[in-house]
């Protein structure tokens, strides 16, 4: 992987969505052909042996290459969102991120115990919205789940809020500040 490549694209915003937090724009790679390759490549060479089935896609920008990487891997895409903008019946689940409270959701039909599940979202600060999104695969009892996110905030300690067991892989580790 050329991190120098993704580095030098990723943009950093002060104060972004409020006073105190430095947000890691990972847009900057999306909009930028070559750190779109880099991206999708990347992940498809770390998962292409996994034998996953779904990859479900955390709102919104883990949209972009969750959907990208389950066509490439021949797997179906599930999206997880905000309440009230799943059509069919969902599940849900609320938790704490480091700037407020929010709650998600999946449909209800979305996973089930044969399928061997990645979950992916662009980055991993405190790692509350995750845990809910883990929280809420796991009740569907799929054979495996595991987490990707492009960058990783090590110092913000995200983490260590999982299980043990969990398997979480993170392409770029970056502080808070």
């Amino acid at each position: 992987m050329n991190k120098e490549l993704l580095l030098k694209n990723l943009r950093s915003i002060k104060d972004f969505p409020i006073p105190g937090i430095l947000f890691r724009d990972v847009t900057s790679l999306f909009k930028n052909t070559e750190c779109l390759k880099e991206l999708d490549d990347t992940l498809y060479e770390m998962y292409k042996d996994s034998g996953i089935t779904k990859v479900v896609g955390i709102e919104s920008r883990g949209f972009v290459m969750g959907a990208s990487l389950a066509v490439r891997l021949g797997a179906g895409f599930v999206p997880v969102r905000k309440p009230g903008k799943l059509p069919a019946e969902t599940i849900s689940e609320s938790y704490s991120k480091e700037y407020g409270t929010d709650t998600i959701e999946i449909h209800k039909d979305a996973i089930d115990e044969n399928d061997v599940v990645l979950l992916h979202d662009d980055l991993l600060a405190t790692g509350g919205t995750m845990l809910a999104a883990y929280n809420l695969v796991k009740k569907m009892n799929p054979k495996k789940v595991m987490i990707n996110f492009i960058i990783e905030l090590e110092d913000l300690k995200g983490r260590e809020i999982f299980p043990e067991d969990a398997q979480i892989d993170s392409l770029l580790f970056l502080d808070g500040e």
